[in-house]
């Protein structure tokens, strides 16, 4: 079999791996692949989609915006700005997954509208991103509602509204 033209994405895997202190057959078990499909890459025989790279990534705790470039998924110039973008969208505390969702709608819509695109297999690995993101924060805000650890709101609680939704006087709505 031909090696394929994937930049040094094997040989650094395979670096990435070892510094882990995992075997090849941990790693594929731990990224969901198979140890065959992982010795292929890392030998560079295979070219792994996005999705793969980003299981990968998530199993060696690295970022998987650095296998996209070492894939050539991502141009590491043009798209930096970009990822970082992203990165620090998605890493907002003060911003909810939804809301966070819309920001980056909003950021590829007027990249998009500007001639600049992301390609389909780095949408897609970061959508699953995303997606894992907000399950995990679900799964967390779940544990906290069962556990009652879930802080109150600082709201108070308002009694009744005037026609103008100001606050009613207590003492006038009473009788």
């Amino acid at each position: 079999m031909a090696s394929l033209n994937v930049g040094n994405l094997g040989e650094y895997l395979r670096e990435q791996r070892r510094n882990a202190q995992l075997s090849l057959r941990q790693l594929a078990d731990a990224a969901g692949v198979s140890n065959p499909y992982l010795s292929q890459i890392e030998r560079g025989l295979r070219k792994p989609s996005a999705e793969v790279l980003q299981q990968v990534a998530k199993a060696l705790r690295i970022s998987a915006e650095t296998l996209y470039v070492r894939a050539g998924i991502l141009d590491a110039e043009r798209d930096r700005d970009e990822v970082e973008t992203r990165a620090v969208i998605l890493a907002d505390p003060t911003l909810n997954e939804r809301q966070k969702q819309v920001m980056l709608q909003i950021y590829e819509s007027f990249r998009k509208e500007n001639g600049f695109e992301i390609t389909p297999d780095l949408a897609r690995g970061m959508a699953q991103n995303v997606t894992q993101d907000m399950a995990q924060d679900e799964a967390q805000g779940m544990a906290e509602h069962i556990s009652g650890t879930q802080q109150a709101p600082d709201t108070a609680v308002r009694g009744p509204r005037t026609a103008d939704g100001s606050d009613a006087d207590p003492q006038q709505t009473a009788s």
